[in-house]
């Protein structure tokens, strides 16, 4: 069944060893989010020995949750808010300088609809990608099968159902491009403000 569901094909995850995979990865994150957040390299240890990969500066809060973490990778300065939850089922592939604010989910399987298969376990799940430099805001969900573009910012609330370009904003459910994010935006501080 491992097999089948890392290559997205329908499964069943009442399985012998996807169990046993789940049941360490909750040992480890009951670990991680009964500790106290000074702890920060026993954090890190645990997030580096759940995750696939985690770039330098990763720093999540807790409460987190995951299925298997070995799905997730997270470039360089990561940070996640409190309440994220990533069903990792599917590849979760986050890009460099990626901000979550509170209560983000991401959600990579999907159950069949007939209500007996669905009853039997099966299910089959899709992989998400965030390019760099993205903001998703507090309450955002996102979906298996989607892309997130770098450079965008997902807001709060929003349900991501589809891919999203580059530099815009979305917003609503489902998600749409309210805008493009132009030079406008910027703030021109001035020289030594960045």
């Amino acid at each position: 069944m491992k097999e089948l569901m890392l290559v997205g094909e329908y499964y069943t995850s009442i399985d012998p060893e996807l169990d046993a995979e789940r049941e360490r990865a909750k040992d480890l994150l009951y670990d991680f989010n009964m500790m106290r957040p000074t702890k920060r390299a026993e954090r890190e240890r645990i997030i580096r020995e759940l995750f696939g990969h985690a770039g330098k500066n990763c720093w999540i809060e807790s409460v987190f949750n995951c299925d298997y973490g070995y799905n997730i990778s997270v470039g360089d300065n990561f940070y996640a808010n409190t309440g994220c939850c990533i069903l990792d089922c599917a590849r979760v592939t986050i890009g460099d300088n990626v901000w979550f604010g509170p209560n983000i989910g991401i959600y990579t399987p999907e159950h069949v609809f007939d209500a007996e298969e669905r009853t039997a376990g099966w299910e089959h799940s899709l992989p998400v990608t965030i390019g760099d430099n993205v903001w998703v805001c507090g309450g955002a969900t996102i979906v298996g099968g989607v892309t997130i573009g770098s450079n965008s910012i997902i807001a709060a609330g929003a349900v991501v159902v589809r891919d999203v370009p580059d530099s815009v904003i979305v917003g609503g459910v489902p998600a749409r491009v309210i805008r493009q994010i132009t030079e406008a935006d910027r703030l021109n501080l001035g020289p030594g403000a960045r």
